[in-house]
């Protein structure tokens, strides 16, 4: 499930490959087409008085995942410092996140672990450091309000659309950390390579990336959720097999639903 990728913000990003998190309904629906006013809801805003039909995709402990959700994770992996920019996001991977973060959530409420409200200055600062850092914005000018807007377009989307991803991603990251981070040790040796033989290759020729420096910590993060993760697979491997996820459409299984790319666990 390892991802890597990417500074600053993309790395704390990294850091939960197994984070991002779709809109998934908490109540059981019926297989099948399910009608779902996407106007009302916000998503996808289509003509007034329109209804999109929606269909239930995967049912996780009771919780369905829409086809809406996959197509969303998919629209959201740009924002993924380890998701190639290069290489589109296909429905299963997407819709191995969005299992895995939803196992993941539920483990936090089945935990009663207490809330982690990230307060608003700490959202922005991770959407400055994904517009100044992020490779797939840095070659689109998100620096400037009128290049992060012009990138959020061509992507479609909104502004609170990355909000959400980013809230919820730093709630698994809190709750990943907490269970399997201790005790792991980065070396400055480790640091050093994925900077070089990562990080760098990543900005065009004509860009000067940051100094090590300044993104050795984001690059700790990254490494150290490598290691979180592959400790993190063997406990999500184990939810998984108590049979509690069920993916209705075909189409979208994967041959190793345990394995990295389902493990994006952000």
């Amino acid at each position: 499930m390892s991802r890597q990728q990417t500074p600053r913000s993309v790395m704390a990003r990294m850091a939960m490959r197994c984070a991002c998190v779709g809109a998934m309904l908490s109540v059981l629906l019926p297989a099948g087409a399910q009608a779902v006013d996407k106007h009302a809801e916000g998503k996808h805003a289509e003509p007034a008085g329109s209804v999109t039909f929606d269909r239930v995709v995967a049912v996780v402990n009771r919780q369905a995942i829409l086809e809406s959700d996959v197509e969303d994770e998919i629209q959201l992996s740009i924002l993924d410092p380890s998701q190639n920019a290069r290489d589109k996001m296909t429905e299963p991977q997407a819709l191995e996140r969005l299992i895995s973060r939803a196992l993941i959530q539920q483990q936090i409420r089945q935990e009663d672990l207490p809330a982690t409200e990230q307060k608003p200055e700490a959202i922005e600062s991770r959407i400055s450091q994904i517009r100044s850092d992020l490779p797939a914005c840095v070659r689109a000018g998100c620096k400037t309000d009128s290049g992060w807007k012009a990138f959020l377009a061509e992507h479609n989307l909104k502004p609170q659309q990355v909000e959400d991803y980013l809230r919820h991603r730093i709630e698994i990251l809190s709750f990943i950390e907490l269970r399997f981070r201790q005790g792991i040790r980065i070396t400055p040796e480790e640091i050093e390579t994925y900077y070089k033989g990562t990080l760098l290759p990543q900005y065009p020729a004509a860009q000067t990336p940051p100094p090590l420096q300044e993104v050795s910590s984001r690059i700790v993060e990254i490494l150290l959720q490598q290691r979180v993760n592959q400790m993190f697979d063997t406990w999500l491997s184990n939810l998984r097999k108590q049979g509690q996820v069920e993916v209705l459409d075909p189409a979208l299984e994967t041959a190793n639903p345990n394995g990295s790319q389902g493990a994006t666990k952000e």
